[in-house]
C-alpha cells in the first residue's frame, strides 16, 4: 500500500488528522521536500511530532530511481510526504501511476495547497483564476530576464480577465554553479515583483507570504512598489489579478491593503 499524504502549508501540525494517522500508521515514511518545503517545521520535528522515521528522497529519488519506494509499498504501508497537497506535482502522479501498475494500492490523502490559500487570504475568487506558472531565477533558464513562457501566460489569462498565480522558484540541491547539496535558496516577492515590474511596472499585483503560519503576510501594490518592499521569511507567491469583480476589490482593499485607485480601474 503506498498512501499519499500532503503535509500542508507551514509546520508539522498543518496535516490533517486523516493524514496524520495514516503517516502514524506507515510501516516506512518518504517524503520529498525539492517541490516545496515546510518552513516552519523540519525534519526532525516532523519524526518527533508524528512518531516516524522520515526517508527523505531527492528529485533523482523520486523521479528516476523510485525503486526503493516501491518495493517497500509492496511489502507493507508506505506513506509519501510532500509540503502542500502531494498530487500536485505530476512528478508524483507518475509514482503513483508506477505503483498501480506494479500491482500496489494507492490512496491520496489532501492537504491545503498554496493555490488555495492564495485565493483564501486575498480574497480573490477561486474560479476566476487562470492557468499558473512559475518564476526561475534567471540563471535557472540560462537568462536574466523573465521566460517567454511566463509572460505569454500571465498575458493570455490577462486577455481573459483571470487571475494568474505565480509561483516562485525554490531550488534545493542545486545552485547557480550546478549541484550543491548544502544549497538552499528561495526567490522572495520582492525579487519577482522587480522582474516583472520590467514588463508591467504598473499593474496591480499580490504578495502572500508564508500561507499558513501564525504571520502570514498579504499585501496589493504596483509590481514596481512591492518590488521595493520587503516581506520576510519565505515561502512567497504572487498574484497578477485580472478584471476584479466589486467584492474583489473591496477585499485588495481592506485584506491586502491595495491602493484605491488600482483596485477602481
Amino acid at each position: 500500500m503506498l498512501t499519499f499524504i500532503g503535509l500542508g502549508l507551514y509546520d508539522e501540525r498543518s496535516i490533517t488528522v486523516e493524514g496524520r494517522e495514516a503517516l502514524r500508521s506507515a510501516d516506512r515514511v518518504f517524503a520529498e521536500f525539492y517541490t516545496s518545503k515546510l518552513v516552519g517545521a523540519t525534519v526532525d520535528d516532523l519524526e518527533a511530532y508524528h512518531d516516524a522515521a522520515i526517508e527523505v528522497r531527492s528529485r533523482g529519488g523520486v523521479e528516476r530511481d523510485p525503486e526503493a519506494i516501491l518495493a517497500a509499498a509492496e511489502e507493507g504501508h508506505v506513506a509519501f510526504l510532500t509540503a502542500g497537497d502531494t498530487m500536485i506535482s505530476t512528478t508524483h502522479t507518475d509514482l503513483r501511476l508506477r505503483a498501480e501498475d506494479r500491482g500496489i494500492d494507492t490512496r491520496v490523502i489532501h492537504g491545503v495547497t498554496a493555490q488555495s490559500a492564495a485565493s483564501s487570504l486575498t480574497g480573490l475568487q477561486n474560479y476566476r483564476f487562470g492557468k499558473a506558472t512559475t518564476l526561475p531565477f534567471p540563471y535557472a533558464h540560462g537568462g536574466d530576464d523573465v521566460p517567454g513562457s511566463v509572460i505569454d501566460t500571465i498575458e493570455a489569462n490577462r486577455e481573459r480577465g483571470l487571475h494568474t498565480v505565480v509561483y516562485l522558484d525554490i531550488k534545493v540541491g542545486t545552485g547557480p554553479t550546478g549541484p550543491d547539496p548544502d544549497h538552499e535558496e528561495y526567490m522572495t516577492a520582492d525579487v519577482a515583483a522587480g522582474l516583472l515590474a520590467d514588463g508591467w511596472e504598473d499593474a496591480l499585483a499580490v504578495v502572500v507570504a508564508r500561507a499558513g503560519s501564525p504571520d502570514s503576510v498579504v499585501a496589493a501594490d504596483r509590481l514596481s512598489a512591492l518590488a521595493d518592499r520587503e516581506f520576510g521569511d519565505p515561502l512567497h507567491l504572487l498574484v497578477i489579478p485580472g478584471d476584479l469583480h466589486h467584492v474583489e476589490a473591496d477585499a485588495l482593499a481592506g485584506l491586502a491593503g491595495a491602493p484605491a485607485d488600482l483596485v477602481e480601474e
